[in-house]
């Protein structure tokens, strides 16, 4: 039925310039049609994604100096990434269409060229530019006491001003001019970090970190805590209000709170889950006859 070993069968003949006429085309052109899709379908989705990138908390809609460092960086590096995504793709597809081309390219330098010395200097640039741009984001240590100092604690913010001062989870600065805060930690490690205006800092218990920043302009500008601490991480949000330089003084002092003393280091609201994972604790405590 199958014929003798090595004999090809003449209805197999006939099916494949069948396939060819019959207007599913030839494999390069399958090929090709589908490369344009694949394509396509990136576009369009990097255009959606692209889209979403804006808002009180993105990178990439900087109102700061500090910020813009940060965004420069990620298109940096999106750049990069973009660039070897290409030459791979690029190399794929170029052996999918022209089979034979790629016999005489030495296996040798394909491997050292392409899989050691491009990635190696492409990573090693954009590593430099991170750090360069990195380094003019510290705030270093100088014995001034201009700084605003931040304490984070479960889950909230205090702030204590140079001039004595001080506000809860509203960051006062003046706009247009650069401010240094000093920042720390009562319990757990947490992170400050406002994303229209630089980019994160730990704060840590025990340890203070200096973080220099600028908003541009005047306005509001939303900051949140980038480190779990806890139950109550997701509503522990500040703000930033940068006021004209020439109204800042007064819009503190309206600000500050009246002296008072420290308060204890967890914040006694509820958190929002709280009473859920309570219950179903309590649930799991009965299941079991543990109480």
């Amino acid at each position: 039925m199958h014929g003798m070993p090595g004999q090809r069968d003449a209805r197999t003949d006939a099916k494949i310039p069948g396939f060819v006429q019959s207007g599913h085309g030839t494999p390069t052109s399958v090929t090709t049609r589908s490369c344009h899709r694949a394509a396509a379908t990136v576009l369009t989705a990097g255009s959606v994604c692209l889209a979403g990138c804006t808002g009180e908390f993105s990178t990439l809609q900087p109102a700061g100096p500090a910020a813009q460092h940060v965004a420069t960086l990620w298109w940096g590096m999106l750049a990069g990434a973009a660039i070897i995504l290409t030459g791979v793709l690029g190399t794929a597809i170029y052996a999918l269409k022209r089979e034979r081309a790629l016999r005489n390219i030495s296996s040798r330098r394909l491997l050292i060229g392409g899989g050691l010395i491009f990635p190696t200097v492409t990573l090693l640039i954009l590593m430099a530019f991170a750090f360069l741009t990195g380094d003019t984001l510290l705030a270093r240590a100088d014995g001034s006491d201009d700084v605003i100092r931040v304490r984070a604690q479960q889950w909230g913010w205090t702030i204590d001003y140079p001039g004595g001062e001080r506000t809860e989870n509203v960051l006062h600065v003046p706009a247009g001019e650069d401010f240094t805060v000093a920042i720390t930690s009562e319990d757990v490690i947490h992170s400050f970090w406002v994303p229209r205006l630089g980019g994160k800092m730990d704060a840590i218990p025990g340890k203070e970190n200096r973080l220099r920043l600028q908003a541009d302009l005047p306005g509001t500008y939303r900051g949140t805590c980038a480190e779990y601490c806890g139950i109550g991480h997701a509503q522990m949000q500040f703000e930033v209000r940068a006021h004209p330089a020439a109204d800042y003084a007064a819009a503190l002092r309206g600000a500050s709170l009246r002296p008072a003393e420290d308060r204890p280091v967890l914040n006694p609201r509820r958190a929002p889950a709280a009473n859920i994972i309570e219950r179903w604790t309590n649930y799991l405590l009965d299941w079991l006859g543990a109480r």
